[in-house]
């Protein structure tokens, strides 16, 4: 009978072009979803039991992820230290897309052709980033598969970027991710900024892939993570939310007062699920 019904479903998407293929595909994966429902209770899901405790580093673009992992870079023989995979997204395979150009810059100059393929791969190279072992007692990384599904695809959707076809099948992975593989997830940092500070630092840095990012992206990219981390509270898991608008001079007296819930798994599981710095809580609402 499965068969029957995905074969059904490849003659469509053969007979058919264009957007309504993404339906189709969408409908292939729900097919081969719901045909293994009855034997997913008794497989284990992929790289379960193998991950440590594991902290995820999450902000919006600017909100200073790179300088939070350098000031753990003093723990390393504790800390799997895994920044976000940007190397991986600028050169596919070592063959740049186009001339003059690469995979990452594609995608902000060129979203409606590049948004979907990228996320894509964003998607494979987060699970590897997931799935990554390690003999340390605490894995950080820089982002994650989360913050690609809540706040980047999602973004995309709701400024009509990529269609309903193409955001239904990247939602059917998604399902099958959180269904199949272990995505371990102890604790997320919430380096939490302002639009209008990250905009200016990213000016400084001065990334081209960047340049043609206007304000009104960070702004929309903000409330997509206060949705998820804020109203949601990361969605059933611990939530610690840091002012990161804070100068370099003075953010590292920050990090500093959680250093001990991200060395120490057993403190942090004690810990309420959402922690706000109470000097600085004020200054962010």
């Amino acid at each position: 009978m499965l068969k029957s019904k995905v074969f059904n479903v490849l003659v469509g998407f053969r007979n058919n072009s264009g957007i309504g293929k993404f339906h189709l595909l969408g409908r292939i994966i729900s097919s081969a979803m719901a045909g293994n429902n009855c034997s997913a209770s008794k497989v284990p899901k992929y790289a379960a039991g193998t991950q440590p405790f594991t902290v995820l580093i999450e902000g919006n673009i600017g909100s200073g992820k790179t300088t939070f992992l350098n000031h753990f870079q003093k723990f390393q023989e504790k800390i799997c230290l895994i920044t976000e995979p940007v190397e991986k997204w600028r050169n596919v395979r070592g063959v740049n897309l186009l001339v003059s150009t690469n995979f990452y810059e594609l995608m902000y100059k060129e979203p409606e052709r590049w948004a979907m393929p990228f996320q894509s791969y964003v998607t494979l190279t987060m699970l590897q980033s997931h799935t990554q072992q390690t003999q340390k007692p605490v894995k950080l990384m820089e982002r994650s598969i989360y913050s690609s599904r809540y706040c980047f695809v999602e973004n995309m959707f709701r400024n009509d970027i990529i269609d309903a076809g193409m955001y239904h099948v990247l939602q059917e992975w998604y399902e099958f991710i959180d269904n199949a593989i272990h995505v371990q997830a102890d604790l997320i940092v919430y380096l939490r900024t302002s639009p209008e500070v990250v905009y200016e630092r990213m000016r400084k840095r001065a990334r081209s892939e960047e340049s043609c990012v206007p304000l009104k992206y960070l702004e929309e990219l903000h409330k997509l993570h206060e949705e998820w981390l804020i109203k949601n509270r990361g969605l059933n898991t611990n939530v610690i939310v840091l002012n990161a608008n804070l100068d370099l001079d003075h953010i590292g007296s920050e990090y500093k007062r959680y250093e001990n819930h991200i060395i120490n798994p057993a403190y942090t599981r004690q810990q309420q699920a959402v922690l706000v710095s109470p000097s600085k809580r004020p200054h962010m609402e």
